[in-house]
């Protein structure tokens, strides 16, 4: 067998296969409804509640896109409660504000786990404490304000909503932000750039466009980028990472830091 055969072969095994798999089982099992305006978006009980939480809480949350978007990737975002704070602020981007002449970012009081149009959220990250962690969530402001694809928004390669939240992990490198494979826009670096930390802040990341390139991180592990789509091998805690399907392995530790 030639290698250029064989180069097709393993493409089709790790990029495509599961990536077909995942489109099968959102078409078979979505019982989300076919309207957005109706979809679930209340809280699904992750978060501690502000009445008996007064430390600092920062969680990372991911979850599925909207109908057959599902099987190829997840809308993340990032929910924040300071010290004694009685309200929750989430710092994601919207895309259709910007279709709309908005902004894409958008920084402001919500559910912090709440389904996204029908999808229950997963918890990434978790970062509770003191002064240390209102430090961070000052920094998280400061970084959101940063930004500098406020005024656009592309579904693939990027930027998107993922684009956003790796931004922030790379500025805040302290809440070591592993974003699953399905995090479809991660790997776009903003304005056009090439070479960067990766989101976790980890290891470094090499990229042309959010359609080809590399992350090599002791969070991230190995992953390779081919046309947006992400696959990979994680080492500690061991586990495969691949498009539309996400993370096969031991989970990881989501609990960051605590004061």
């Amino acid at each position: 067998m030639k290698w250029p055969l064989r180069v097709m072969i393993v493409l089709l095994a790790v990029f495509i296969l599961p990536l077909g798999c995942a489109l099968t089982s959102q078409l078979n099992g979505d019982d989300r409804g076919s309207d957005w305006r109706t979809a679930r978006r209340d809280s699904a009980g992750l978060a501690p509640e502000v009445s008996t939480t007064p430390e600092a809480v920062i969680h990372v949350y991911a979850g599925r896109a909207f109908r057959w978007r599902g099987a190829f990737g997840v809308h993340t975002w990032i929910a924040v409660k300071p010290q004694g704070a009685d309200h929750y602020t989430r710092f994601e981007v919207i895309g259709f504000s910007v279709a709309r002449g908005g902004e894409a970012v958008r920084v402001a009081p919500g559910i912090p786990d709440g389904y996204w149009y029908g999808s229950e959220p997963v918890l990434l990250r978790e970062v509770r404490g003191g002064d240390e962690v209102d430090a961070l969530i000052e920094r998280l402001h400061e970084a959101a304000k940063r930004y500098p694809h406020n005024n656009e928004y592309r579904i693939w390669p990027g930027p998107n909503s993922n684009t956003f939240i790796a931004y922030l992990g790379r500025e805040v490198p302290e809440l070591r932000l592993n974003l699953p494979s399905t995090a479809i826009g991660k790997d776009y670096l903003p304005e056009g750039g090439v070479l960067a930390s990766a989101p976790s802040g980890t290891g470094l990341q090499l990229s042309f466009g959010g359609l080809l390139g590399v992350i090599v991180a002791p969070e991230e592990g190995l992953e390779f980028n081919l046309l947006g789509l992400s696959a990979g091998i994680d080492l500690w805690p061991l586990a495969i990472n691949l498009p539309g399907v996400g993370r096969l392995g031991m989970p990881t530790h989501t609990p960051v830091a605590t004061n």
